[in-house]
């Protein structure tokens, strides 16, 4: 963990955010990989995207891809893009607990494309226990989906033999975690242990022997250690198109996708819609443990994209409270079977202390924060 905490002189990133660095101008991974984008031949790469197709085509598969779906307009926006190269697409989602009406309608809108669809619940017994331990024990209401998100299309790809998965953005490209490695076409399993967010996580530990018997293969990384899986390619969307969540939100309410009227967490009324709580909560978390929230990397995106100026951003966060969600809490406590008071005592743990200081007052702060 950072002993400093350090801004982005270009967007509104700091340097707390897992993996992010800054160069010795100030400036973060994030921005320079943006400002590569300008040399990368997005031609090529879509003649060579275009090969690969080609070949797996020629397997003459029941399906020829997975994509992994939410409802989001990202996943609207790779199904619609697979359906055009012609692949025949299988779309498999991990259902959360908590999926909003506009999440589901959004879902019914993807697989009206054209596409067969699984729709994955886990045990919600398991579940719950699962999410509560993984809250109290990393400070995370995310674990739990990323492993899902994560194992579920791998597990699929297994069982119908079918040879590619294709994700979205590559997420350690488009928000720094690493300078260039958008020349890293593939989510393997490389990607997965530095950029999966699971801290060798580890389901088992928190059930009873019993329960142990009964986990889901939904969430069971394991998979990705099998031989079947290590033939089955797994690659990034965002590789062979440049990736703005505008301009494919735009390219997706065209084809029936639905935002909201108001943002839910963040700057953008398009995103983080289809679920009820957890991913607001996560996004929240960040705040206690990393200085910044959804909203800073929604507005260094616009920065990078030249729609809004770095002053324009600072304006925007100087008129926030950064209150929790708490509509949102209330919503997990309820499933858990906690109180809101346990809620914050639990989280209050992971408050970093290194960033954090109080005042004369015992009133927290954020030393060095960016305005």
């Amino acid at each position: 963990m950072t002993e400093s905490l350090k801004w982005c002189k270009n967007c509104v990133l700091p340097n707390t955010r897992p993996n992010l660095k800054l160069n010795k101008d100030g400036i973060c991974f994030a921005c320079l990989n943006h400002k590569s984008k300008k040399k990368i031949n997005w031609e090529k790469r879509r003649k060579e995207l275009k090969k690969l197709i080609s070949k797996i085509k020629k397997q003459n598969n029941s399906y020829d891809c997975i994509i992994p779906v939410s409802g989001g307009k990202d996943s609207t926006w790779q199904t619609k893009k697979c359906l055009d190269l012609g692949l025949k697409p299988l779309a498999v989602t991990w259902k959360t607990p908590f999926r909003s009406k506009i999440g589901s309608e959004n879902l019914k809108n993807l697989i009206s494309l054209g596409v067969d669809h699984v729709d994955c619940t886990i045990n919600p017994k398991l579940e719950k226990k699962i999410l509560l331990n993984a809250l109290k024990d990393k400070g995370s209401t995310a674990i739990l989906m990323h492993l899902a998100i994560f194992t579920i299309p791998k597990l699929f790809a297994v069982k119908f033999r079918i040879p590619l998965i294709v994700w979205g953005e590559n997420s350690a490209y488009e928000y720094a975690n690493e300078k260039n490695n958008n020349e890293n076409s593939e989510l393997n399993n490389k990607w997965l242990k530095k950029y999966g967010v699971f801290d060798n996580f580890k389901t088992s530990k928190y059930l009873s022997k019993n329960q142990k018997k009964l986990i889901s293969q939904f969430i069971n990384l394991s998979n990705y250690e099998k031989k079947d899986s290590k033939k089955i390619k797994s690659i990034f969307l965002g590789h062979y198109y440049n990736w703005d969540p505008v301009k494919i939100n735009n390219f997706s309410k065209r084809i029936g996708f639905k935002n909201i009227l108001k943002p839910k967490i963040g700057l953008y009324n398009f995103a983080d819609i289809d679920d009820g709580c957890l991913i607001q909560i996560h996004h929240w978390l960040k705040w206690y443990k990393f200085g910044f929230t959804r909203l800073f990397d929604n507005l260094s995106l616009e920065i990078r994209n030249k729609r809004i100026t770095r002053k324009k951003a600072l304006d925007i966060l100087r008129l926030q409270k950064f209150e929790p969600p708490r509509k949102e809490i209330k919503i997990f406590c309820d499933y858990c079977d906690i109180s809101t008071q346990q809620f914050f005592k639990i989280v209050e743990k992971f408050r970093n202390k290194i960033i954090w200081k109080k005042n004369n007052k015992g009133k927290f702060f954020i030393k060095n924060f960016i305005f």
